[in-house]
């Protein structure tokens, strides 16, 4: 029987993709379980129809490579920067636990202590794809915990290309590991600077060259072909692929068309992407994984409980709310495409076991899936938390400062982001109080500089809003991003005065109704706003009176939230 053509190899293995990546997504899992599950049905180890795995490997190396390239291309110092007390210390005393423990349970099992140590490798890092996805899904993604979980992830990314720097060299073994290690990491310093100047003046001129043409073709090529040449270029060094990606995404990321570069690479990193996931399904034996059962429950058991608990009493040590530790523990407590790239780069280098392989693949398709129960078990944990004595010694926001004794009748601003800080600009010009809660120390110490009173704290704890002065407040103003800690916000406050006047912002649409019930006397959602304004200013250019104008969005307004209110869905 000839061997299947390439296109139906493409075309079978995106359409079952698709197909498994909706199933995931209507079920509440994340799509890369439905991606790796397509791979899985079409492998040699399945019956029914067998793709070309060789065929599909060799695509999936485009698809690391544009993931390593968005990786380089998306990283930000800044939001790095931002978290770097907590993320960077964090990140790099749980990326040792978790390597340690999955040492130990290799050990316990008869591995070799260089499989081991590639096996704790894999999974002592998280996908940034499912933690960010699932951030996104609870409203979370810019709250403060959302960007120290975030930044978290983004120092085990780093970690990821320094594990490919090292991999190498752990061939070598015993006494001229530490000899190869330090090549690997002079040569990668090479490579890295000559890339970081050189291609840092060449590529900028380049892009901007191509833009000045208005051929949007011939830019998408161009920042192809760079992503390609730079990441094809590591492997004169020794390096890999994968490691030369992520450099050309730090290079592009500098120049001024980065923006639109990043648009543009997007539908091909997305695609290859999906065969990347796929062709990792297609490697899963389901028969060695269950002569491995024991250690694949190990494994789990440890990036379920043991890195997530690390994780936990990490950050809370950390003068940080807890619910940040909650959530960090919450988000790392799976394993995704960066182990794929780790454990993939061992096997091809006989340093892992195609067992130990299939144990890690195994691993990930079960914690991905448990994950949103992870993230679900945030809020009850907290709440059980609150009722134990170990509160006070895990909750690091310090001793509660204390507010004007006589401030009352005032606005409690809860959250001071731009939508805060735009409502405590607005109040304060027209001469009336308010007191911030945010839980960032340093926008609070600049709030009390210029006179302003503030507390820092976890607005959704009773003790901070009491602090703040809920029970003595005019009005309370719910201006966090975060779904979950807004419905906290307002149910603790109503609970210190239940008649108090709130208006909340609320993410999504399908948490209106919810807010409302819990004492919201009015609910703000943005993207509603921004479209009325839109069909305002619109008509006004158009030519219709202000009157009518007003009349017309005052119904749209009022019609569409209580439809939104009666049937939600996603935004």
């Amino acid at each position: 029987m000839p061997e299947p053509h390439l296109i139906t190899n493409i075309a079978v293995a995106l359409a079952l993709a698709f197909a498994g990546g909706l199933v995931a997504r209507m079920v509440g899992f994340p799509t890369i379980v439905g991606y790796l599950l397509a791979g899985v049905a079409i492998s040699p180890f399945t019956p029914g129809y067998s793709a070309d795995l060789a065929t599909l490997q060799q695509l999936a190396e485009l698809g690391v490579v544009f993931l390593m390239f968005g990786v380089g291309l998306h990283f930000n110092l800044g939001d790095l920067a931002r978290v770097r007390g907590i993320a960077i210390p964090g990140a790099i005393v749980q990326i040792a636990v978790a390597t340690l423990l999955g040492i130990a349970a290799a050990a316990a099992f008869g591995l070799a202590p260089e499989e081991g140590l590639l096996l704790g490798l894999s999974i002592s890092v998280a996908s940034t794809v499912v933690l960010v996805r699932a951030l996104e899904d609870r409203g979370g993604l810019e709250s403060i915990h959302g960007r120290v979980a975030v930044g978290w992830l983004i120092v085990e990314d780093l970690a990821t290309v320094f594990f490919l720097v090292l991999i190498p060299s752990l061939e070598a073994g015993g006494d001229e590991f530490l000899s190869g290690a330090s090549e690997a990491i002079l040569k990668a310093s090479v490579f890295v600077g000559l890339m970081l100047l050189v291609g840092a003046r060449l590529v900028p001129r380049l892009l901007a060259l191509v833009a000045r043409t208005g051929s949007r073709e011939l830019f998408i090529l161009a920042v192809i072909t760079t992503a390609l040449g730079i990441a094809t270029s590591a492997t004169a060094f020794g390096l890999s692929v994968a490691l030369g990606a992520f450099i050309a995404g730090v290079v592009v990321s500098e120049t001024e068309t980065s923006h639109q570069a990043a648009a543009d690479v997007l539908p091909f990193r997305e695609a290859f992407a999906v065969l990347f996931f796929v062709s990792v399904g297609m490697l899963l034996d389901p028969g060695q994984v269950r002569e491995n059962v024991g250690l694949l429950a190990t494994v789990v058991l440890i990036v379920l409980v043991g890195k997530s608990v690390a994780a936990f009493l990490i950050a809370v040590a950390f003068p940080y709310p807890v619910r940040t530790g909650l959530i960090v523990a919450a988000g790392l407590a799976q394993v995704g495409e960066f182990s794929f790239i780790v454990a993939q780069a061992g096997l091809d280098r006989d340093l892992l076991s195609q067992s130990t392989y299939n144990v890690i693949l195994a691993t990930s398709v079960a914690t991905i899936a448990l994950n949103p129960l992870a993230f679900r078990a945030v809020a009850p944990l907290e709440r059980q938390l609150q009722r134990t004595s170990l509160w006070r010694r895990l909750d690091q926001q310090g001793s509660l400062p204390a507010m004007a004794p006589n401030l009352k009748d005032h606005v409690v601003i809860a959250g001071y982001g731009r939508v805060g800080e735009l409502t405590g600009r607005s109040l304060r010009s027209l001469g009336i109080p308010f007191a911030v809660i945010d839980a960032s120390i340093e926008r609070v110490r600049a709030l009390r500089a210029h006179g302003i009173d503030a507390v820092w704290g976890d607005a959704a704890q009773a003790d901070v809003l009491a602090t703040a002065g809920v029970e003595r407040a005019r009005l309370l103003a719910v201006c966090v991003p975060d779904d979950t800690t807004a419905l906290l916000v307002i149910t603790n406050a109503h609970q210190l005065r239940s008649n108090l006047t709130t208006v909340s912002r609320a993410h999504s649409n399908a948490v209106l109704d919810l807010q409302r019930s819990l004492g919201a006397h009015e609910v703000v959602v943005p993207e509603f706003e921004g479209g009325i304004e839109m069909i305002h200013r619109t008509l006004l250019l158009l030519g219709f009176g202000a009157a009518e104008v007003e009349a017309h969005t005052a119904e749209v307004r009022t019609l569409r939230y209580a439809a939104e209110a009666d049937t939600p869905f996603e935004t």
